[in-house]
């Protein structure tokens, strides 16, 4: 991280979540806009890092108001650290743990869009079983989405107890924690739309970067790891256009170079200091110094 961010004057935190990583950018120099869609992840982070080489910006990091903020900003590095904060998951009351009674809510910007609670009260067998089959790589997504539609005519769903039940009885009585955070998981990402919302802001963030800019991603999903590799490689080739077609008709030239052949991943002392971080991967890009 550190050596990703060496020689950077005008850092953007995208997901500031507490504050981490921020912290370290102001720490090595670094001017910082922090961003966020949970205006008390904000909230938080000025708290603790007050007004001194940062500033703030609520909102997703792909919404026009947030790439405006970060254009004018001119940033030479963009962090983007996906997933929940440590505060979010550690605030019950915003619905993102599996913890006994906790609400079925799990939005990043609170109190915006709907809840969990609203999909599995209202998605069909069908739509529920190819968001667990895709998003949570679950061999029982079907019996799981008929488990919920069946429970739902008698109780609707309001609490993550409600959830662990139907996953419990899909999975069976031994089923635990690692269950019960992947398919919370899968849950989350299609109450706030992570994915798409992902796949469409990279290219305009990169493009808000300085020449030699370069841009990393912490992921903690395999579907988010595949988008920022996927982008990154696409990136860094000379050419994009279809294969066999005679004359390129693209860029022409690659748009900069990946820094990281293989994702980053932390290390056992990384691990036992911060066991959230243990499904971490960072991959980095830099951008051309010549436009």
């Amino acid at each position: 991280m550190r050596a990703w961010a060496a020689g950077g004057g005008r850092a953007v935190d995208a997901t500031v979540g507490g504050g981490g990583h921020a912290a370290l950018l102001r720490e090595i120099g670094a001017e910082v806009l922090a961003v966020d869609r949970d205006p008390d992840a904000i909230a938080a982070a000025r708290a603790r890092l007050g007004e001194h080489g940062i500033r703030y910006s609520t909102g997703p990091f792909g919404s026009a108001k947030v790439l405006g903020s970060i254009e004018t900003f001119r940033p030479d590095r963009i962090l983007l650290d996906l997933g929940v904060s440590s505060h979010q998951l550690d605030t019950a009351d915003r619905g993102f743990t599996f913890r006994p009674g906790a609400p079925l809510d799990m939005r990043m910007a609170a109190g915006r869009g709907v809840t969990a609670a609203d999909i599995l009260n209202t998605w069909p067998v069908e739509r529920l079983a190819q968001t667990f089959a895709e998003l949570a790589d679950e061999r029982r997504a079907k019996q799981l989405g008929r488990a919920i539609v069946r429970r739902r005519a008698t109780a609707a769903f309001a609490t993550s107890d409600h959830f662990v039940n139907a996953i419990r009885e899909t999975l069976g009585p031994r089923s635990g924690p690692p269950h019960f955070a992947r398919l919370f998981q899968a849950l989350r990402i299609v109450v706030n739309q992570e994915l798409e919302q992902l796949e469409l802001a990279l290219p305009a963030l990169r493009a808000t970067l300085v020449p030699g800019g370069r841009i990393a991603a912490i992921t903690y999903h395999s579907g988010e790891d595949r988008i920022v590799k996927h982008a990154f490689r696409e990136w860094g080739k000379p050419c994009v256009c279809p294969p066999g077609q005679p004359v390129c008709t693209c860029r022409g030239r690659p748009l900069g170079r990946v820094l990281t052949r293989k994702p980053v991943r932390p290390g056992a002392a990384e691990v036992r200091a911060n066991p959230r971080a243990r499904s971490a991967q960072l991959r980095a890009f830099e951008v051309a110094h010549e436009t």
